[in-house]
C-alpha cells in the first residue's frame, strides 16, 4: 500500500463502477504497481449489453493487458453486414473495409457483457475481485487523498484511498459528490433495445442494417436473454416523465415493420428504452477524485463511441494513477489525464451528434436526406465500399485515430522537424527485424510499461524506473531515441539520442529511483522479461525515426484479426 506524505492510505486507487470503464482503469493501474479496488453496487455481474462493437484502435490499446486474446474468442473473426436499401440488399464483408497499419484491421463484434466478462476475469486472476453489492455513499476529498464512506450487508465501511475515480455512469455519485457540473441537454430521439425471436428470413450470422426515411434500424445476432437477436432502433423521444421500463409487442413490431425489414418478432425477451443526451463533465478531475467513461461523458448510441472511449479513458488514466501514487511530483502527469482526454470527449459528443441527426433526426431535412441516400446512392454503394482507401478512412474516423496529444505536457519532441510520428501520436505499426525474424512494433510493446526503442548506434540510459523497459533496435543505424507510452501514443523522441532529453521526460512521467542502474545489458534482460498476462516476451527490434516509409497492412482480406 502506497503512502503518501507520510500518511497511508488502504489503497492507491479506489475504482467505483464495475463497467468496461472502471474494469480496464483498474487493470492498467494495477499492472504498473498500483494497489486497486473495485467497487459496484450491483450484486449481479450480468446485465443487459448497451453495446455491441469494440473499435481497432481500442484493441490495439488493450493489448498489453493480454486480454485481446479472450476478447477475440468472444467474437465472429470475419463480421459481415447486409444493408437493407428499399428494395436492395447489400453485402458488406467488415474486414474489407479493414485498416491498413493495424494488427486488428476491423471492428470486433461483441458484446459489452462479454467485454466486462473478460476484464473481470482478468483482475481476478491477478488477485482483485469486484466487490458486487457495495455502494459508495459519501467522499471526502483532502491534500492526501479521499475518505470514502462504502455500504454493503453489516455495517458500513470508513476506507481511505490516494485516488479516487468515478466510473458509475451518467448518474454518477462521485461525480455530484464532486460538485462536477454536468452540462449538456436531452436529444429528441431515444433509442429502443430489445432481445428477440424472430420468425424471419434473414440470415442469422449476420448483422443487418436498414436505412429509411424515419431512421436506421439494427439487427445485431448477438442477443442475450435466451434469445438470439438484439434489436436497436430509434424513435422519436417520448414527451414528459420517466421512459418506460420496457416496450410493448405491438410497438417492437411496428418498429422492425417500419424498417421494412421481412421479420415479425414472435417473442421479446428482454426490453428497454434509452433517453439519449450529449453531456460533458466541466472537469475530469476534482483533487485526487477522478471522472472516465459516462461519468465524464455521455452520448448517443451513433458510431459505436461510447464504450470505446470510455476504455481509452481508463487506459489513459490507470497508468497515470499507478505512476503518480509513489511520489509527490506528480501534478503535470496528474493534469495531463483531463487535459488530452476532455478535448477528445467534446470531439466525440459532436460526432454522434452529427451522425444521429444523419441517422435518426426527425427533422424533415434529414428524413428528406434519407430517402434520397436510400433510393438514389444504392447503385453507388458497391463502387464506393470498393475503394479501400476511403472506406478505411471511414473505419478510422470511428476508430478514433485521429485522437493524438501533441499539445499535452508529457509530448516533449527533442527533434521537431523529422518526419515520422510526434510526440502524442498513436505509435504506428509496421514490420520490423527482430533477431533475424520479423515482428511488428506493436508486438514488441504488446506488455505493460513505457517501451524505449534505441536505434543501433544510441547510448543507453544508465537509469531507468521499475515500469521501464529498453529495446535495442539493431539494424537501425543513427542514435534515435523514442519513447512509447502505455497507451501507445509517443511520448518523447530525439534523432540524436539526447538522454538528457529522456531523462527529463522519464522524470515526468516515472518518478525515478534515482538509486537504481542499469547496464544495457540488464536492459536488455528486462526487454526480454515476460509479463503476467502477455502472451509474447518482448525482444529487440530493428527501427527508423521516418517509420512512414514502410508502413505495412499484416491481414489479408477477410482473415482473422488475430496477431
Amino acid at each position: 500500500m502506497a503512502g503518501h506524505r507520510g500518511l497511508l492510505s488502504d489503497v492507491d486507487v479506489l475504482v467505483v463502477g464495475a463497467g468496461p470503464t472502471g474494469l480496464v482503469t483498474a487493470l492498467q493501474a494495477h499492472d504498473h504497481g498500483a494497489s486497486v479496488r473495485v467497487v459496484e453496487r450491483r450484486p449481479r455481474a450480468f446485465r443487459p449489453s448497451r453495446a455491441m462493437v469494440v473499435h481497432p484502435r481500442t484493441l490495439e490499446a488493450l493489448r498489453p493487458l493480454g486480454v485481446t486474446e479472450a476478447l477475440l474468442d468472444r467474437t465472429d473473426g470475419d463480421p459481415r453486414a447486409e444493408l437493407h436499401l428499399g428494395r436492395r440488399t447489400l453485402s458488406v464483408r467488415l474486414s474489407d473495409l479493414g485498416l491498413p497499419d493495424s494488427p486488428f484491421p476491423h471492428p470486433a463484434l461483441v458484446r459489452q457483457a462479454d467485454v466486462e466478462d473478460v476484464l473481470a476475469q482478468a483482475l481476478e486472476r491477478r488477485g482483485v475481485a469486484v466487490e458486487r453489492g457495495t455502494e459508495l455513499v459519501t467522499h471526502h476529498a483532502d491534500e492526501d487523498g479521499a475518505q470514502v464512506r462504502l455500504r454493503r450487508d453489516g455495517p458500513d465501511e470508513q476506507a481511505r484511498c490516494r485516488f479516487l475515480v468515478g466510473c458509475d455512469g451518467s448518474t454518477s455519485t462521485v461525480r455530484r459528490g464532486a460538485r462536477v457540473e454536468f452540462a449538456g441537454a436531452g436529444h429528441a430521439e431515444e433509442v429502443v433495445l430489445a432481445d428477440v425471436d424472430l420468425a424471419t428470413t434473414l440470415t442469422s450470422d449476420r448483422l443487418h442494417v436498414t436505412v429509411g426515411r424515419h431512421g436506421l434500424a439494427f439487427l445485431f445476432p448477438l442477443g442475450e436473454n435466451g434469445a438470439p437477436w438484439r434489436l436497436l432502433a430509434t424513435r422519436p423521444a417520448r414527451a414528459g416523465g420517466e421512459p418506460p421500463t420496457r416496450v410493448e409487442d405491438d410497438e417492437l413490431d411496428r418498429l422492425v415493420a417500419g424498417a421494412g425489414l421481412p421479420a415479425v418478432v414472435t417473442r421479446c425477451a428482454w426490453s428497454s428504452v434509452v433517453p439519449l443526451q450529449h453531456r460533458v463533465a466541466s472537469t475530469f478531475r476534482e483533487g485526487p477524485v477522478f471522472l472516465a467513461g459516462d461519468a465524464a461523458h455521455t452520448s448517443s448510441p451513433a458510431a459505436a463511441q461510447g464504450m470505446n472511449t470510455g476504455l481509452v479513458d481508463g487506459l489513459n488514466l490507470g497508468w497515470k494513477l499507478a505512476l503518480a501514487a509513489g511520489h509527490d511530483a506528480a501534478e503535470p502527469l496528474l493534469a495531463s489525464y483531463g487535459d488530452e482526454r476532455r478535448p477528445v470527449a467534446r470531439q466525440v459528443v459532436a460526432l454522434t451528434r452529427l451522425v444521429l441527426f444523419a441517422e435518426a433526426s426527425t427533422s424533415p431535412v434529414a428524413e428528406l436526406g434519407r430517402a434520397h441516400f436510400a433510393t438514389g446512392l444504392v447503385p453507388l454503394l458497391p463502387h464506393l465500399l470498393g475503394r479501400r482507401r476511403l472506406s478505411a478512412t471511414v473505419a478510422a474516423v470511428l476508430s478514433q485515430r485521429w485522437v493524438r496529444y501533441r499539445h499535452s505536457v508529457l509530448s516533449l519532441d527533442d527533434t521537431p522537424y523529422a518526419a515520422g510520428p510526434r510526440p502524442g501520436d498513436r505509435l504506428p505499426d509496421r514490420e520490423v527485424l527482430v533477431d533475424g525474424r520479423t515482428r511488428s512494433l506493436h508486438e514488441l510493446t504488446a506488455r505493460p510499461g513505457i517501451h524505449v526503442l534505441l536505434d543501433r548506434d544510441a547510448s543507453a540510459p544508465s537509469r531507468t524506473g521499475q515500469h521501464v523497459v529498453l529495446h535495442r533496435l539493431d539494424d537501425a543505424p543513427g542514435c534515435g531515441v523514442v519513447a512509447v507510452r502505455p497507451d501507445g501514443h509517443v511520448g518523447y523522441r530525439s534523432a540524436r539520442g539526447d538522454l538528457t532529453g529522456l531523462d527529463r521526460w522519464l522524470d515526468l512521467v516515472n518518478g525515478l529511483d534515482r538509486t537504481t542502474t542499469r547496464t544495457r545489458s540488464d536492459a536488455r534482460a528486462v526487454a526480454r522479461t515476460r509479463a503476467p498476462g502477455t502472451n509474447d516476451p518482448p525482444a529487440r527490434a530493428s527501427h527508423r525515426m521516418d517509420w512512414t516509409s514502410r508502413g505495412h497492412d499484416g491481414h489479408r482480406p477477410g482473415s482473422s484479426q488475430r496477431p
